[in-house]
């Protein structure tokens, strides 16, 4: 099993958004592949068809792409397999390994009833499963596996340990419906075999499933893939994650604000460890990921902790990838688009705002300086500091400037010295240029705002506000 090439698979129903939870399976299947230079693979399981919607399926396919995650080949639908489904349910009934069953709705309904009136156990024990074909009537039937009625299946799985399950507790479940579509149970293994799937890394809410999945492989005589069954991410309160918690989709987070590379360290983070590093890249992540590092404990959202560590990659990333991102961003919350003078005065200034930016909003707002066109209408408290006095103050500035050179090493002693000559500290001669330059009292460095702006826009800003 362990000399098999590494293959593993994210499969979502696309019944509606891409939920976090499942963004994170699938975050922790692409590292396990991409650790041990393996396949990851996409494969959308839309067999229930009333539900299934090619809008989901988009938004499945946005998500991954957004975080980053690449899948290998093209993505698959469980629906188009639905033959070769019905193909092994017949098999196992060659084999002996199921049975037809041509007890109806109806008559299952009486007994469940009857048991539960009774308080005797509701499991279904089909009278047809050891039937001689010969008392067969002509009529539509289920193929139900025949699953075995003594001892245990057991589960060996890389993060809840070993899990046995008794199997007098387990029904012969249906593997093909009598309108001959295959059940979820027996397509996911057959999908999976076929696909090659070596390790099945998802949510701890599949693990009875493990058990009913395990004897499909068992009748097939077919090799059963590593179960890595992962804790369900919780809100802060420690109930499982819901709408009431905040987003719980993926693209909400992306409309939040929130770049992508912080989302993978964050949810990388969240039911996993490598020691004690919290802020890590995606290749080193990449290069750590293993099962032995996913904790049994269900996985706390933390907002506070996402944003730290989004500010944090914000801050570390490459300026040209940051105002890409930046202009994705806006386009998802149908903001307008940057024109050219805003993408090149922002790309300028980004070296000064993303030390102190968390989000793509924080960011923005910080960056309002260099969107803005002249002339920068202040705000309430802005204005409040252009008074005659500083107006005037102003005024006597702008043909000094005009002879200097533009560096921060002469700007500042001339700035400082110009308060000075004015009986006044720079500080008190820093709000009025923050209310000329950007409109506002909390801007970046003045300094900084007139280096990205340069002598021409700077200059002009300051006459604005002068007059």
């Amino acid at each position: 099993m362990s000399h098999r090439p590494v293959v593993t698979r994210i499969a979502p129903s696309p019944t509606g958004y891409m939920h976090i939870g499942t963004a994170r399976t699938a975050l922790f299947n692409w590292l396990f592949a991409r650790h041990h230079g393996g396949t990851f693979l996409l494969r959308i399981e839309d067999t229930d068809r009333e539900r299934s919607t090619s809008q989901a399926t988009a938004a499945i396919l946005r998500g991954m792409t957004w975080l980053g995650l690449d899948w290998d080949g093209e993505a698959v639908s469980q629906f188009d397999q639905k033959d070769r489904h019905a193909a092994v349910a017949h098999e196992m009934l060659a084999r002996g390994a199921a049975y037809k069953c041509f007890a109806s709705q109806d008559e299952i309904e009486v007994f469940r009833e009857a048991a539960t009136a009774e308080k005797r156990s509701t499991l279904y024990r089909s009278p047809w499963r050891d039937a001689a074909p010969a008392t067969h009537p002509d009529a539509r039937y289920v193929i139900r596996m025949k699953a075995p009625q003594t001892g245990d299946t057991v589960i060996d799985d890389a993060v809840q340990g070993r899990v046995t399950f008794r199997n007098d507790l387990l029904d012969d479940m249906i593997v093909l419906r009598s309108d001959g579509t295959p059940t979820y149970m027996l397509a996911v293994v057959v999908d999976d075999h076929d696909m090659g799937v070596t390790h099945v890394i998802r949510g701890d809410d599949h693990l009875q499933n493990a058990a009913r999945q395990t004897m499909v492989y068992d009748a097939m005589g077919w090799d059963i893939p590593v179960w890595a069954h992962i804790p369900l991410i919780f809100g802060p309160d420690g109930k499982k994650l819901s709408k009431r918690h905040g987003a719980t989709g993926v693209e909400e987070y992306q409309a939040m604000g929130y770049p992508a590379a912080g989302m993978r360290n964050y949810l990388t983070r969240l039911g996993w460890s490598h020691g004690d590093d919290e802020f890590f890249t995606t290749d080193q992540a990449k290069e750590w990921f293993n099962l032995e590092g996913i904790g049994r404990a269900p996985a706390r959202l933390d907002f506070k902790k996402l944003e730290n560590l989004c500010g944090q990659h914000i801050a570390a990333s490459d300026d040209a990838a940051l105002l890409h991102e930046l202009e994705a961003y806006l386009a998802v919350t149908d903001a307008p688009p940057l024109n050219d003078v805003q993408r090149d005065t922002l790309s300028r200034a980004l070296y000064c705002l993303k030390d102190r930016a968390k989000t793509f909003p924080d960011l923005i707002e910080k960056a309002e300086f260099s969107l803005n066109a002249r002339p920068v209408i202040p705000d309430d408290a802005a204005a409040k500091t252009l008074d005659p006095v500083s107006r005037s103050i102003l005024k006597t500035l702008t043909p000094q400037l005009q002879t200097g050179t533009w560096t921060k090493e002469t700007l500042e002693p001339f700035l400082t010295d110009a308060a000075a000559a004015h009986g006044i500290g720079f500080g008190k001669l820093a709000g009025p240029l923050r209310a000329a330059l950007a409109g506002r009292t909390a801007t970046p460095s003045v300094y900084d705002m007139m280096l990205v702006l340069g002598k021409d826009e700077t200059i002009a800003r300051l006459n604005d506000a002068a007059t």
